[in-house]
């Protein structure tokens, strides 16, 4: 069966359509500047990308340009919507309301729509593009996979904060994670390469990009994550500033006279590598400049790895133990430097990283550790996409 992937973000739409039975793309692109002007990116497989200007004052216009590219006389990767079967949808916060992926009806959209405080600039965008994915295909299944979902095994002890009850009785105020797909589709694929039961394994993932969060799957589930209520606990990232002093917040508004939404916005697009190295949130200006004696530069780099060695540690302890380490996302699959920076921590665990598979690792997947290390070191290239289109599959056959 056909299953086109949408994943909608405030002004933009990545998706695909991707063939159940072989696993393969049919066709993939991206829509951007949405509400501004509009840009429709498209690619069949096997054919060169094709890239048209459109207005796009709404994810509904988008939606029809890209269902007008995949049908296109010439380029088209199917002759007509019947042939697509199934849609499935990235959406990002579930609350407790979801453990695991389902299809979408008008009940589970209300009770979606429930959660748009908790991710007040995700879950709106995606709930715009499931209701006109539904105008335009209405007899076709709808399938909402959560960044969320994955997390939901995790114990209390993991997620709960040390605030007053009453505010988890009220509004919900937890640890629930996301990247959750990711997470879930790379901790499976580490027990196929090492040739493992998943159950049987304790692997940490360590998905890094312009967003990052590490994750430690206990026999199969997710016990523990460092992202939090919202993406901003954690790692430092690209932009955001991670776990920081909760009083740092009214310090800075006090000394810069910023409202709360101010600082927060300094939090979130203004912080992490960007704002300590005062050159870029992209990893390969940081190395550039780091090799012209950038000192902030290398301060970045250097204290993103260490925060994410922490993390590692953090979640040894949690599960007693590590089988496995895998890196993951742009940063994870493709950067060796960073790679071994974090895992020169680990020592003490028995890690022994091979530098020439190591340096060799660069979107494939690879085992980055050498043979006699007493833990598997990977990288693995994340596939969100497919995690989706196999969720739905599971939902709809």
């Amino acid at each position: 069966m056909n299953v086109l992937v949408i994943n909608c973000g405030s002004s933009s739409l990545k998706y695909q359509l991707i063939n159940s039975d072989t696993e393969t793309v049919i066709a993939k692109g991206l829509c951007e500047r949405i509400g501004i002007d509009g840009r429709l990116t498209y690619q069949k497989a096997g054919l060169d990308k094709e890239v048209t200007e459109a207005a796009m004052p709404t994810h509904k216009q988008a939606i029809q340009l890209v269902l007008d590219a995949l049908v296109n006389e010439k380029t088209g990767a199917i002759k007509s919507l019947s042939e697509i079967d199934a849609v499935g949808h990235r959406v990002v916060h579930g609350g407790e309301k979801f453990a695991s992926s389902t299809l979408l009806t008008d009940e589970v959209l209300k009770v979606v729509e429930e959660c748009n405080d908790l991710a007040p600039l995700h879950n709106p965008a995606n709930l715009i593009g499931i209701r006109a994915c539904q105008e335009l295909m209405p007899n076709v299944p709808m399938v909402g996979v959560f960044d969320t979902a994955f997390h939901q095994t995790m114990p209390d002890v993991a997620y709960m904060y040390g605030l007053p009850y009453e505010y988890y009785e009220k509004y919900k105020i937890r640890r629930y994670g996301f990247h959750g797909t990711s997470h879930s589709f790379v901790s499976k694929r580490v027990a196929e390469l090492v040739g493992r039961p998943y159950e049987d394994m304790k692997i940490i993932v360590c998905h890094l990009g312009n967003g990052a969060s590490v994750c430690a799957v206990d026999h199969g589930k997710s016990v523990d994550t460092s992202m939090g209520l919202t993406p901003l606990e954690g790692l430092i990232m690209g932009t955001r500033s991670g776990d920081i002093d909760p009083s740092i917040i009214e310090f800075i508004a006090q000394k810069e006279n910023l409202s709360l939404a101010e600082v927060m916005n300094v939090l979130n697009k203004k912080s992490g590598i960007a704002g300590m190295s005062e050159v870029s949130s992209d990893f390969r200006d940081l190395l550039a400049a780091s090799r012209e004696g950038n000192e902030k530069a290398r301060l970045a780099i250097d204290a993103f790895a260490y925060r994410v060695a922490k993390y590692i540690g953090a979640y040894t302890a949690a599960m007693n133990g590590v089988d496995a380490i895998a890196f993951t996302a742009g940063l994870g699959e493709n950067n060796a430097m960073v790679r071994g920076k974090i895992l020169s921590h680990f020592g003490y665990l028995g890690v022994k990283v091979d530098d020439a598979r190591n340096e060799k690792a660069a979107g494939v997947e690879s085992v980055i550790s050498a043979d006699d290390s007493k833990v598997i070191c990977l990288a693995v290239p994340t596939n969100e996409e497919l995690a989706i289109c196999r969720e739905t599959v599971a939902l709809v056959k």
